[in-house]
């Protein structure tokens, strides 16, 4: 019998000769308890967070736990049914209503995660004698929507509007086309930009979809994401996001205009198939989203925060994976694994967690740490987390 798992032996012995210097495994923390958006405790430690996605802070709101709790004494803790069964509960069209409000768009479906939300959506629109062209940096659930269905896929040179332009031009004009966009992307913290983007894919006659899940709630007037900054919110067809960043739960959605949309709730096998949120879960999403209509101010902190770490960390001698801040996300570059889980493990020990990141997550030999802002980290604890990085980096030898 062939062991199907020998093709796993090449990570297997890198993360066992990592592991033997010492190093903590940095894909094994477990939170002993959450204490806020901002800190918890690992292995006893009081500990601040930098690695969480948690970009507005709403997971300790205390209407969002209040929603959750009222739902879950009210319909319990599960539907286990799919939502074209019995799966869909007043809460589900309540969240669906609250993203229609934020978004300002006529239709909302929810997923289970925002991962099915781009499977489905892409794998749906999408068939066969269509096309995909997407960002070769695109997220692992948009690949994996396109493989999941039978569209052609071309991809693009990361943020190049040249190379789409392109690609775009060598395509059969009659065909379907699907641009699929990210506002901003995920592991480096750059944005695209969507203007020219958009204006390329229209002038080619393409539908286009951008996923929203690292923009939404503090890009635009609205927080809508990068594309309503960026002013081309009435040139793209779907929105694509999650729950699991700024609404500060679980979950996946997809808002748009067209006037088929709902047919979808027919068709998406990831949607048709799957058990619908528990009651709780969207209570507390709903609630969240509405709340984000009115955070004008945890914007602004947030952005403070993300340009102020930025620039400290340029200023101690980092390399980052932007000139300057462009989301809530900073990377910050490392030369390899060993020296990216050392740098870690500094930080982790003097009370700061980040998440670390390596291919094929990344770009081909690319190791970074993921630092991911939160607009309730205070102006001290931006403070402290400098000064971990300074006293991290230079006992490990990152920076002079």
């Amino acid at each position: 019998m062939k062991d199907l798992f020998s093709k796993f032996d090449p990570l297997i012995n890198e993360r066992e000769a990592l592991l033997a210097t010492g190093l903590r495994d940095p894909y094994g923390i477990v939170m002993d308890k959450v204490l806020s958006p901002t800190e918890a405790l690992i292995s006893g430690k009081r500990t601040i967070l930098l690695g969480t996605y948690n970009y507005m802070g709403m997971t300790f709101d205390p209407d969002v736990i209040a929603a959750g709790k009222a739902a879950l004494d009210d319909f319990g803790s599960g539907t286990t049914g799919s939502r074209v069964l019995n799966g869909t509960y007043q809460g589900h069209k309540e969240c669906e209503e609250a993203l229609k409000a934020f978004y300002g768009t006529e239709h909302a479906i929810v997923f289970s995660t925002g991962y099915q939300a781009n499977l489905g959506m892409i794998s749906t629109i999408a068939g066969k004698g269509d096309y995909i062209i997407l960002d070769a940096d695109s997220h692992a659930s948009i690949y994996d929507g396109c493989a999941l269905g039978n569209a052609e896929v071309v991809r693009f040179r990361h943020n190049s509007v040249e190379d789409l332009d392109k690609r775009l031009g060598r395509l059969p004009p009659e065909a379907g086309k699907l641009v699929v966009l990210e506002g901003v992307y995920s592991m480096m913290g750059d944005i695209a930009p969507l203007k020219e983007m958009v204006a390329v894919s229209k002038k080619h006659g393409c539908m286009i979809l951008v996923d929203e899940a690292h923009g939404m709630g503090f890009f635009g007037e609205h927080g809508r994401g990068v594309f309503e900054e960026a002013g081309v919110s009435d040139d793209i067809d779907f929105v694509v996001g999650t729950f699991s960043k700024s609404v500060g739960t679980v979950g996946g959605f997809c808002v748009s205009n067209h006037p088929k949309f709902e047919v979808l709730r027919l068709v998406c096998r990831p949607y048709v198939f799957t058990a619908s949120l528990p009651p709780s879960v969207v209570a507390t999403a709903a609630t969240s989203i509405r709340k984000l209509m009115h955070a004008g101010d945890k914007r602004a902190h947030l952005w403070k925060n993300s340009r102020r770490l930025h620039q400290g960390l340029r200023d101690m001698g980092y390399k980052l994976g932007t000139e300057t801040a462009q989301s809530a996300i900073i990377a910050v570059i490392l030369t390899d694994m060993e020296q990216a889980v050392g740098l870690w493990q500094g930080l982790l020990e003097a009370g700061l967690y980040v998440n670390t990141a390596r291919p094929p997550a990344t770009p081909t030999g690319m190791f970074l740490l993921r630092c991911s802002l939160c607009a309730e980290h205070s102006d001290e604890q931006v403070d402290e987390i400098l000064g971990m990085f300074e006293s991290a980096g230079r006992a490990t030898g990152v920076i002079p």
